[in-house]
């Protein structure tokens, strides 16, 4: 099994446990931690997109990937990376009132562990695809140079 496939299905059974758990709790403040933590899915038809131009064998640098992997870029890093200040700054300021310890040690812990395994999980993978954003950025330019690039003088 590839360690790509090793990560999905870790990050799937993560995310599926602690939704799970946090939606045991649905009257509370942990049904909207969980639903906003789901928002990070908005960056997924991207990435499932750019699987089938895979499938599909376009070429690398055709204008639908490029504008897919841009799109893709964006949308991971608001979604995945942007929102977690927002959702640590919450839980510091929940940290050790009365609604938080009445959760209980394996609510905390679950909820702590899970975030903080899947956001690195998320820097991890923002940093791939920024890098592979901006290689191919760079080749773009690169062509862009070649091509007006006419007899040794610059159009």
């Amino acid at each position: 099994m590839e360690i790509n496939t090793k990560l999905l299905i870790s990050v799937t059974c993560i995310s599926f446990f602690t939704f799970q758990l946090l939606f045991y709790f649905k009257n509370g403040v942990l049904a909207y931690i969980g639903n906003f933590r789901l928002l990070a899915e908005l960056s997924s038809p991207f990435v499932n997109q750019r699987w089938f131009f895979e499938a599909l064998k376009y070429p690398k640098f055709s204008k639908a990937i490029v504008i897919n992997g841009i799109l893709m870029t964006v949308v991971f890093f608001i979604v995945r990376i942007a929102s977690m200040l927002p959702h640590y700054g919450f839980m510091y300021s929940v940290y050790g009132t009365e609604p938080y310890i009445r959760l209980g040690v394996l609510i905390q812990l679950s909820w702590v562990i899970s975030c903080v395994v899947l956001d690195v999980m998320n820097v991890m993978w923002m940093i791939k695809i920024s890098k592979g954003c901006i290689k191919v950025i760079s080749h773009i330019r690169q062509e862009k140079a070649k091509n007006s690039l006419q007899n040794g003088k610059l159009d």
